[in-house]
C-alpha cells in the first residue's frame, strides 16, 4: 500500500487555476480523480471527445502550460503525466515547475510570478502510459506548473507527496487527526477487494458506496481492519463512523484502539524531511528521496510517528488474534480503547465519545466481521508539543520567498525576515538567541508565536 496521497486531488480541493490553451479537451479533466476513459468515435464541434486536457496543434514556437493549485501544500515525492489513450497527439516532452505563495494569488499573478523552480526537467514522454518522474526537492510547495511541449494532450496529473499543513491553522481547533487534508494516511488495512480503505479518511462526503471501503464477504472466522497514522498526535474526543450508502453491506460493528508510538517527532526529525540529516535542514533545502522511497514517508519526517517504520505501522499486535479467529480480551501492551465494540446501522452517520484521554498517533478500526464503511473522523485537539514541532518543520520547508512572506505578515521587518530566513533550521529552543531576532523588539515573540503557536 502506497503511503502518498495526491496532493492535487480535487478531492482535497485542487484546482487547474489556468491554462495556455484548451480547444480540444478540457482543462479540468487533468484533476478527475477517476481512471480516464475513451470511446472512439465520438465527435462534438472541437473535434473527437477526449477525457484529458488536449491543446490545439501549435503553429508557432513555443509552449503549453497548465497552473494548478495543490488542493493540499506538501513535499512532492514523484510526478505521473498519464497520457492514457492519447497516442498520436500526445506531448513530445514536458517539465514540472513548483513553487509556494502565501494566500490565494490570481491566475495573472501566478503566470507572472518570480520564485517557480524546476522539481521536473524537460523529459521525453510516452504516449498511453504512466509518466511517472521522482521529485527530490525537499520544499513545501503549493502550485504546481505543467509545461508542455509543444502541445498536445495529457488524461491526467498525480502530484504525489506527503502534505506539510500550515500549522497556523491549527491553533485553537478541533481537527479531523485522520483526515487526509491534514496528513493522515491508511498505512494498512486486512482486504481492499473491492474499494480501497485509503477513500475512509478522506475530507469530503462520499456519494456513492464505490467511494467508502467495501471488503469481500468474510466466509471463515475473524474480522477485517484498517490502521491509521494519525496526520499530528492527539486527543481523540470524538469518533464520526459513517456507513453511508452501505445498505445491506455495512459492517455490523467496529472498535477502535490507538497507540502512541514515541515522541513528535521521532528523535533525528526536528527540522529534516531527509532521512540521515540529524535534524539538520539543508540551506540549500534540497534533498534526496532514497531508491524505492516513492510514496513513503521516510523515517522521522513530519506525520511519521513510528521509529523505524519508515512511514508504516509495524506488524500488528492482534495477528495471533485474527489468524485463531478470535480477539483477545484484554487491549495488547501499548494500545489503548478509544472506542469498545459498538453495533452500527447501515446507511447511517454515528457519532460517538472517545473512551481515551491520552494523546495518540496511531489508531487501528476493527469491523466486525466485514463489509463496508463510508468515511471514519477522529474528531480531536492537536497536542502542544506536536503543534510546536510542526511548526518548525513548516516553516523550515517553506520556499525561501514564502518564508519571507510568513514572517512580513506577521509583523516582523523586510531585512530582519529575510536574515532569519537565511538561518534556517530553525530549532526549539533559539529563537531567543537569534541575532537576527534581537535586532528588532518584539520579534523573538512574533516568530516564536508563529512557530509554537498561541497568542504572544
Amino acid at each position: 500500500m502506497t503511503h502518498a496521497t495526491d496532493l492535487a486531488s480535487r478531492w482535497l480541493g485542487g484546482s487547474v487555476v489556468a491554462v495556455s490553451d484548451e480547444s480540444f479537451g478540457e482543462k479540468e479533466n487533468l484533476l478527475n480523480p477517476a481512471p480516464a476513459a475513451f470511446e472512439p468515435g465520438h465527435y462534438g464541434n472541437r473535434g473527437e471527445i477526449v477525457d484529458g486536457w488536449e491543446t490545439r496543434r501549435r503553429r508557432e514556437p513555443g509552449h503549453d502550460w497548465a497552473i494548478i493549485r495543490l488542493g493540499a501544500p506538501g513535499v512532492i515525492t514523484s510526478i505521473d503525466i498519464d497520457t492514457s489513450f492519447f497516442t498520436g497527439n500526445f506531448p513530445e516532452a514536458a517539465s514540472v515547475e513548483a513553487g509556494g505563495w502565501e494566500g490565494y494569488p490570481s491566475p495573472a499573478e501566478l503566470a507572472g510570478a518570480v520564485g517557480w523552480e524546476q522539481i521536473v526537467p524537460l523529459s521525453k514522454l510516452f504516449g498511453d502510459s504512466h509518466n511517472v518522474f521522482t521529485v527530490a526537492s525537499a520544499r513545501r510547495f503549493t502550485h504546481v506548473r505543467v509545461l508542455a511541449h509543444p502541445d498536445g494532450g495529457i488524461a491526467r496529473l498525480r502530484v504525489l507527496g506527503r502534505v506539510v499543513p500550515d500549522p497556523r491553522e491549527l491553533d485553537g481547533l478541533t481537527i479531523d487527526l485522520a483526515s487526509q487534508r491534514h496528513g493522515g494516511v491508511v498505512v494498512e488495512s486486512s482486504d481492499e477487494f473491492y474499494t480501497s480503505a485509503s477513500q475512509l479518511n478522506r475530507p469530503d462526503q462520499a456519494r456513492t458506496m464505490g467511494e467508502g471501503w467495501e471488503t469481500q464477504r468474510r466466509r471463515g472466522p475473524g474480522n477485517d481492519y484498517v490502521i491509521f497514522r494519525l496526520a499530528f498526535p492527539g486527543v481523540v474526543r470524538r469518533v464520526v463512523i459513517d456507513t453511508a450508502h452501505f445498505k445491506y453491506n455495512a459492517s455490523a460493528a467496529v472498535m477502535l484502539r490507538g497507540r502512541a508510538e514515541g515522541p513528535y517527532p521521532p528523535a533525528g526529525a526536528e527540522g529534516s524531511f531527509l532521512p540521515g540529516a540529524e535534524g539538520s535542514f539543508p540551506r540549500d533545502a534540497v534533498g534526496s528521496v532514497p531508491p524505492g522511497a516513492e510514496g513513503s514517508f521516510p523515517p522521522g519526517a513530519v506525520g511519521s510517528f513510528l521509529p523505524g517504520a519508515e512511514g508504516s505501522v509495524p506488524p500488528s499486535a492482534f495477528a495471533a488474534a485474527r489468524a485463531e479467529g478470535r480477539f483477545p480480551a484484554a487491549d495488547p501492551p501499548g494500545w489503548l480503547a478509544v472506542l469498545g465494540r459498538t453495533r452500527l446501522q447501515p446507511d447511517t452517520r454515528h457519532v460517538f465519545a472517545s473512551q481515551c484521554a491520552e494523546p495518540v498517533s496511531a489508531v487501528r478500526l476493527d469491523a466486525f466481521p466485514d463489509g463496508g464503511l463510508s468515511r471514519v473522523r477522529l474528531l480531536g485537539n492537536v497536542t502542544a508539543e506536536a503543534r510546536r514541532a510542526a511548526g518548525y518543520l513548516w516553516f523550515n520547508s517553506l520556499p525561501a520567498p514564502q518564508a519571507v512572506g510568513c514572517l512580513i505578515g506577521a509583523g516582523i521587518q523586510a531585512e530582519v525576515a529575510a536574515e532569519i530566513t537565511r538561518q534556517r533550521p530553525l530549532r526549539q529552543g533559539q529563537v531567543a538567541g537569534l541575532r537576527s531576532v534581537s535586532q528588532e523588539s518584539g520579534a523573538a515573540g512574533i516568530l516564536t508565536g508563529l512557530l509554537e503557536g498561541g497568542a504572544r
